[in-house]
């Protein structure tokens, strides 16, 4: 459906006084209630970093890297963005100032601005806002996140693009959402205003006036401070949008509905009402609210421990499965070094899960963890380097002594997981990765067949190296079924254990392709056999002592 004369609406969505407040989940959810109205809606993230991609960025300190379909290292914004909007994203969604600036130079370089002095102004920002128009091309809606919070120097250019965005394609194609926050003070016992005027000063110091103001606070937000932030802030009462902490992310578009903004948008834009189909999100909260109470134990053996977000995907897609089961799983992290050294242990988890990852820190553990499913029939979900780490474990267990990865030891007699040939004189880090969507044929008969419910699948990879055709004989005798393969039969891309209740591992990432209320087919599988162990949720913790999820 296209509206009127197919002008694309464009929001964008701002942040202020600290970062972590939730403007990816916000724009998603915005995109949600829209899209639920009958809209089509695309969004992109535009980050302020001088990277061109996500790929190099360590997860430790900037969350996990997500990989669009057409193979885009980018911010895990775009996760959130798929999982609400169940759209498959493009790079279009995701734009980086060092892609920005690249551009810029080259057009430079090839003489593009005919000799002009090249500045941030028109040119850089010129560039920016070309980038967001062809994005939003053939949509009704785009929403447009920018990274960061105002007043972030690497950002005034996004910011300054945006603003001229208005006078481009007219206030009546254009939104501005700020998202702010509301820090409560114990002693007087109030929410705080003041930091969020200061932040909508500094924006409209930048030339944008916001339309809406999302008001992220800890604790409820009455009437007087609504009024409050409205008159100091100059926006509509209508338009501000009391945002508490809730028990699940999914509940937002819910409660953004239940504000009206959804309706505020649409008046604001010039469009006429339509009613949000919410229903199945409202099935999907009640049924993450009210869980049966059966749980399991779940072990993810991990190397990235920071913070939450280096494995968000992974968790998003586990806790998708247990919902679609009726099963809470309590996700556990398990520090690999400290499997590696004996001081943690797998005893009294359920099941295990190893995901992927870069480097050698905590490879020995993964492997470990692969080891300890086999020998007690743990139902086990590898991902990526979880794969790549159970073909290990399977070929020392056959008596391949010092069997590893050439990405941890170049010299090991036996490169179980190996780079492929045509690769290894590629210099430039990322110039042999396999990115993106890769079709895959899957055995009839095995466990991963009977997941998917077909042989044929298409999934997302992120990865270098790739197993070792030279020992699939070997390997085959000792257990190990290929049952997943590239179409020309050259490369694995999933693993099963014969006579093994559960034990999947895939060279790709399937958590990419789950959804809240469609969970992806392998972890809908791994939770699956997990039912039989499934208690009621009091049992005794297990004896890990690891970080809960």
């Amino acid at each position: 459906m296209a509206v009127g004369a197919s002008q694309t609406k464009y929001i964008f969505v701002t942040g202020g006084v600290l970062s972590g407040l939730g403007k990816g989940i916000t724009a998603a959810s915005l995109g949600t209630i829209l899209k639920a109205r009958g809209f089509s809606v695309n969004i992109q993230k535009c980050d302020p970093y001088l990277n061109t991609d996500a790929g190099t960025m360590n997860p430790a300190e900037h969350g996990e890297v997500f990989v669009t379909k057409d193979g885009a290292e980018t911010d895990l914004d775009l996760g959130h963005y798929e999982r609400f909007l169940d759209e498959e994203l493009t790079r279009a969604s995701s734009l980086m100032n060092g892609r920005i600036y690249a551009r810029v130079i080259a057009d430079e370089r090839a003489g593009a601005y005919l000799g002009k002095t090249v500045q941030i102004i028109p040119h850089v920002t010129n560039e920016v806002a070309n980038q967001i128009l062809a994005a939003g091309h053939g949509f009704d809606f785009h929403i447009v996140e920018i990274g960061g919070t105002v007043g972030d120097i690497e950002s005034l250019a996004f910011l300054e693009a945006i603003r001229q965005f208005r006078r481009k394609i007219g206030a009546a194609n254009t939104m501005y959402v700020h998202v702010v926050y509301l820090p409560y003070l114990e002693a007087s016992r109030e929410l705080k205003t003041k930091p969020a005027q200061n932040s909508v000063r500094d924006l409209r110091e930048a030339g944008i006036h916001p339309d809406v103001i999302v008001a992220r606070a800890e604790q409820p937000i009455n009437d007087h401070i609504m009024h409050k932030l409205s008159l100091f802030c100059d926006v509509n009462e209508g338009g501000i949008v009391a945002m508490p902490t809730v028990k699940t992310v999914y509940e937002v578009p819910l409660l953004l509905e239940q504000a009206g903004i959804g309706d505020y948008i649409t008046d604001h834009i010039g469009l006429p009402k339509k009613k949000a189909n919410l229903k199945e999100w409202q099935r999907l909260v009640d049924l993450i609210k009210h869980p049966d109470h059966r749980s399991v134990k779940i072990g993810v053996v991990a190397k990235y421990m920071d913070n939450v977000d280096t494995y968000m995907c992974v968790f998003e897609a586990l806790k998708a499965a247990g919902w679609a089961n009726r099963i809470r799983p309590e996700i556990c992290w398990v520090d690999a070094e400290k499997l590696e050294t004996g001081e943690a242990t797998l005893e009294g988890y359920d099941g295990i899960v190893v995901p992927g990852g870069f480097g050698s820190r905590g490879v020995e553990g993964k492997i470990k963890a692969g080891e300890y499913a086999i020998e007690n029939k743990i139902p086990y979900l590898g991902l990526c380097l979880g794969m790549q780490t159970a073909c290990i474990a399977v070929a020392r267990r056959a008596g391949l002594k010092g069997a590893n990865t050439t990405e941890i030891d170049k010299k090991t007699p036996h490169p179980v997981i190996d780079i492929m040939a045509d690769q290894k004189d590629v210099s430039e880090l990322g110039g042999t990765m396999r990115l993106g969507d890769y079709p895959c044929n899957i055995e009839a008969g095995s466990a991963s067949a009977a997941a998917y419910g077909t042989t044929k699948i298409v999934e997302r990879h992120r990865h270098r190296y790739e197993f070792n055709n030279a020992y699939r004989e070997q390997l085959g005798k000792a257990g190990l079924r290929f049952v997943g393969q590239s179409p020309n039969k050259k490369l694995i891309e999933i693993i099963e254990i014969e006579g093994h209740p559960y034990f999947v591992a895939s060279q790709f990432h399937p958590e990419f392709k789950s959804r809240p209320n469609r969970p992806h087919p392998l972890f809908d599988g791994f939770i699956k056999a997990l039912e039989d162990r499934a208690v009621p949720a009091e049992r005794p913790a297990a004896k890990v002592s690891a970080k809960v999820v």
